[in-house]
């Protein structure tokens, strides 16, 4: 019912009964009680009741004797413990004996039984008691042990004779060493400041200056370490950390000190800069922690071979460097993608091109931008774009667009210098007949297309499309209707990194690249012994082929064998958007069974998929039409 603007009253209602003006409500009240009914029960029932009941009972007698049994049980460890407590400590001048700390708590504790004494895991490797394990045993007296050894068994005993001398000794060896390695590290630091005079002193490396504290420190680690470890039955985790630790030494190569002055060939670096001369006094006190150190004294030659091996390098560098700004002066074309040709626009001044692996160009690139870096090219390896046949595995209207990333066009007069500087393995070249009458050019490779292997290699590249691992896809949610254009206005939409490799795309070649603009003395660009290139650079620039993120657009890795509902609950993390509030297309076709997976939806690598999302309803027209149809209960029973 409507709100009433007045407050409604509570109906009046008599004692024991209940008022209300909310509808489907009933209120039952009981008027009589009907009279118990004597039911016989089966005498199989009864049968089995009675058996039950006496299992019970037996149950109950049973759990009662056990009761009494374990009261009784510990009120006799409660006896035992009370009087060994009381003579547990071993008085001053009396035998005793260590025993585990862990196996004493364990007796204690009434809810298990005490297993047989194992006092291994505390042990040295010379079979006595460590010194560093004294806090996990306790010291009991000798009337105590004989007890627990003679009631419950175990070992080794470990008396007043048990405590291992050795150990003792190594400890406080190593504790003398770590003081006096503070020391000497005070007195070093104070030697390196002194500067040696004449062919005194001697070599060691930088490196290891700076961490051989840290290395003298390490190997007293270890023999602390070898001491303690020796001993394989001592305790799991001590085996455990051995496995550890000699897993990292196979990792790790180590570098002892000074080792890294030598050369691969035992000797003397060559290089300077990564070593320096001490004084024979700071030597010493390394000697004294580095007693197998490789010693060069001040007066040592460089190893002659790393000599003659550096004056080669230096031969080989100066050689791949003349020999990259050659080809690279020689092939500017080749260099630059700018002036290359391209077949969507054919130049009108040849009617021949050349083809080579574009995995070529990259490789000499990198020579030519990098001639200390990388290795020369020596070769052009066109095999990679021929069949086994011998054929040409792309037509000529796939290298115009989707193979155009593997090959690169080459001028006759660019292809010939090509030829004097690369070994070549097989020719590639493209042909442009002029036809009869209006039917326009004609093209033919040199080998010929293979039909076979072209069809082989188109249905390879469909199954890859169709069985994919983690390949990306760009899912693009679309508001208001409406998906931003991206191919109408790039600009709008790309990075800023993006827009700026695309204006230096479209920078002349002159000014993208300061090594031929300075080996033009900074003068205008020369023009291209093709003259109609300035057509063809309008007509055929090469854009950059990867796909290029917009706003609202986001890139996941999805599978092929995935499904539909998989992704889209990859997008609702993705965008916040429900599943079943996401409505896909690719295409302008709609993806809407959640079983399918994306392969057999036609879902590839670098798919851009639109999302639109159900929004809420806010149309408020639509919400009073939904009111109006309830106003018809009222007037009715159910409306009051």
């Amino acid at each position: 019912a409507e709100p009433s603007k007045s407050q409604t009253r509570k109906p009046k209602c008599g004692k024991g009964t209940h008022c209300s003006r909310n509808a489907y409500m009933l209120v039952y009240r009981l008027q009589a009680r009907e009279k118990s009914l004597t039911v016989e029960v089966p005498a199989f029932l009864q049968e089995l009741v009675e058996r039950d009941n006496c299992k019970f009972e037996e149950w109950c007698n049973e759990m009662a004797e056990m009761r009494k049994q374990s009261v009784a049980r510990g009120k006799i460890k409660h006896e035992e413990v009370k009087e060994l407590y009381q003579r547990l400590p071993a008085e001053a001048g009396s035998p005793y004996d260590f025993i585990s700390l862990e196996w004493l708590q364990k007796w204690l504790d009434e809810s298990t039984p005490p297993k047989p004494i194992d006092n291994t895991a505390c042990l040295c490797s010379h079979g006595k008691l460590h010194p560093d394990k004294i806090s996990l045993m306790k010291r009991i007296s000798e009337y105590v042990a004989d007890f627990f050894y003679r009631r419950y068994g175990g070992g080794p005993r470990l008396n007043v004779k048990a405590l291992c001398k050795d150990c003792v000794v190594e400890r406080c060896r190593i504790l003398r060493l770590k003081n006096q390695l503070n020391e000497d590290y005070k007195a070093v630091t104070n030697l390196l400041k002194v500067t040696v005079k004449g062919n005194d002193g001697f070599w060691v490396g930088k490196a290891s200056l700076r961490s051989w504290r840290q290395l003298a420190l390490e190997q007293l680690n270890e023999q602390d370490e070898d001491a303690e470890h020796s001993n394989g039955k001592m305790n799991g985790n001590a085996q455990n950390k051995d496995e550890s630790n000699e897993e990292k030494r196979e990792e790790e190569e180590e570098l002892n000190f000074n080792e890294d002055i030598v050369c691969p060939h035992g000797d003397l670096c060559i290089s300077e800069n990564e070593r320096r001369v001490v004084s024979k006094e700071a030597w010493e006190k390394f000697k004294q922690y580095f007693p197998k150190a490789p010693e060069f004294p001040n007066s040592k030659e460089c190893c002659s071979q790393c000599k003659i091996l550096e004056r080669e390098g230096e031969e080989n560098e100066a050689l791949h460097k003349m020999m990259a700004s050659e080809q690279k002066t020689s092939l500017q074309n080749l260099f630059h993608d700018k002036c290359r040709p391209c077949l969507g626009s054919w130049p009108q001044e040849t009617d021949e091109l050349y083809i080579v692996s574009q995995f070529f160009v990259e490789e000499w690139r990198k020579f030519v931008r990098r001639p200390t870096r990388c290795s020369p090219v020596s070769s052009i390896a066109n095999s990679v774009l021929l069949c086994p046949h011998g054929g040409l595995m792309f037509t000529f209207a796939s290298m115009t667009k989707e193979d155009s990333k593997h090959i690169a066009l080459i001028w006759p007069s660019e292809w010939e210098r090509i030829q004097k500087l690369f070994v070549v393995d097989h020719v590639i070249k493209i042909t442009r007949t002029q036809g009869p009458g209006p039917e326009g050019p004609r093209y033919s490779s040199e080998p010929q297309l293979c039909p076979e292997c072209r069809e082989g290699l188109l249905c390879q590249q469909q199954r890859d499309l169709r069985e994919y691992t983690q390949a990306t896809v760009y899912v693009h949610k679309v508001v208001d209707n409406k998906k931003v254009m991206k191919d109408a206005a790039p600009e709008l939409n790309v990075s800023s990194s993006e827009a700026e490799e695309e204006r230096e795309e479209n920078k002349p070649e002159g000014e993208q690249d300061p090594d031929f603009n300075q080996a033009n003395g900074g003068a205008k660009r020369q023009k291209l012994s093709q003259q109609s290139y300035i057509t063809y650079q309008k007509q055929g620039i090469r854009r950059s082929t990867r796909h290029r993120k917009v706003r609202g657009e986001k890139a996941l890795l999805v599978s092929a064998n995935q499904t539909l509902k998989e992704l889209k609950i990859q997008i609702m993390h993705a965008f916040s958007v429900a599943p079943f509030d996401q409505n896909l297309s690719m295409d302008g076709k709609l993806l809407s069974d959640d079983t399918a997976t994306l392969g057999s939806l036609g879902v590839i690598p670098e798919s851009v998929i639109l999302l639109k999302a159900d929004e809420p309803i806010a149309d408020y027209a639509a919400m009073d039409d939904v009111m109006q149809g309830q106003r018809g209960w009222r007037g009715g029973g159910l409306g009051d």
